[in-house]
């Protein structure tokens, strides 16, 4: 059901670590000298793995270079890679096992649904969790070991509605997002925010996360004539609604949130399709600041590959789980929940301060797509 690397000195630790207290291995905090087991949640196959592999990478860099510099005051950090498929049912699986096997904390996963699937189960052993997840209900849990690296759907979609009927000044809006997890956040999130604003969306359509075929739902809107289609679902998944909606001769501007910014969004759209679309993301481009001018060549010269959000919003929750684990000495628990709550760090996507539901980053930008790639859009 997942997948498992696990080093051989920790092979050696697993019957001690069953027998710890939760949220700790079984050499934990002052005096300890094993290795500090940390678990990486992602999807590593199936349709969401483009995420969890970049996921991956980014906490991966993170750790690596912790390492190089002695680790956490000189022990050295264990990564172990799950494979949670995209799976909630999956994922509470590999949350069981993780808080059986003296995990004292977990970076990921990339999919709110499979987060939400194993909160619980990582609460109750006192587990912290840095997720990529953006559903608002990831706040409302109010669990005090779960932590987001980047803004929930209210922030991008406020960021959108402001700019696309503030700024520009459109008022005939359809929505179509899926009822997934991601999905449902990002629907409620941007009507919440045209609710406020007095517009009510032309259209409203609602799919399910594996639809590909959109054409009955595309027709409906394509009546209304919308000026502005939102499209709330993942990047696949996004890329297609694009795609078809074109085939369909729908002329609206396309936008949305993070998924629209990525590569896997402009190649399955088709680079004419996705021309132009309204991207609201905390990370826009690899040369907004010097500080991510080198963390993108960082990353290439790692991975021969362009960095992106998905990666540097991973690199920083895994950079913030570092800090906390430096001033607790390795110990996990309540100890280190309350760690990373103190962590104040400069990202890669803006200034980290966590709030009392976990949130850490509270803005995002806009962006357009331009020849396949997101450019930060310039005010007139």
């Amino acid at each position: 059901m997942f997948s498992r690397r696990i080093s051989i000195a920790a092979v050696a630790l697993l019957a001690l670590a069953a027998c710890a207290p939760p949220g700790q291995s079984a050499e934990s905090g002052a005096g300890a000298t094993g290795p500090i087991k940390i678990a990486n949640v992602n999807a590593q196959s199936g349709q969401l793995s483009s995420l969890g592999q970049w996921e991956h990478k980014g906490v991966k860099l993170a750790i690596e270079e912790a390492n190089k510099a002695g680790g956490i005051n000189g022990r050295q950090i264990q990564l172990d890679l799950f494979d949670s498929q995209g799976d909630p049912t999956v994922g509470t699986n590999v949350a069981r096992k993780i808080s059986a096997e003296g995990y004292i904390a977990m970076l990921g996963t990339a999919e709110s649904a499979v987060t939400l699937a194993m909160a619980p189960i990582l609460k109750d052993a006192k587990i912290p969790n840095i997720t990529s997840g953006q559903s608002p209900k990831l706040a409302e849990l109010k669990s005090p070991f779960l932590f987001l690296n980047a803004p929930t759907s209210v922030t991008f979609d406020e960021t959108l509605a402001k700019y696309l009927i503030d700024d520009k000044g459109y008022k005939k809006i359809a929505l179509i997002s899926n009822n997934g997890a991601y999905g449902s956040g990002e629907h409620d999130a941007f009507l919440a925010a045209l609710k406020s604003r007095s517009v009510t969306p032309v259209a409203d359509e609602v799919v399910t996360p594996d639809q590909k075929d959109f054409n009955s739902n595309l027709a409906k809107i394509r009546e209304q004539g919308p000026e502005v289609l939102f499209i709330g679902a993942e990047e696949v998944q996004s890329g297609l609604i694009a795609k078809q909606s074109r085939e369909l001769g729908i002329k609206s501007i396309f936008a949305g949130g993070a998924p629209m910014g990525t590569d896997v969004y402009a190649d399955t759209a088709g680079l004419k399709n996705a021309e132009g679309s309204v991207v609201s993301s905390p990370y826009l481009s690899n040369e907004a600041s010097d500080q991510i001018k080198a963390f993108a060549a960082k990353y290439k010269a790692a991975y021969n590959e362009e960095a992106r959000m998905h990666v540097a919003k991973a690199y920083d929750g895994a950079s913030i789980m570092i800090e906390a684990l430096k001033q607790t000495n390795g110990e996990g628990g309540q100890k280190l929940a309350d760690a990373i709550r103190g962590v104040k760090r400069a990202g890669l996507l803006g200034d980290y301060t966590y709030d009392a539901n976990g949130v850490g980053i509270h803005a995002t930008k806009i962006g357009l797509v331009k020849d396949g790639k997101v450019v930060p859009e310039v005010a007139s």
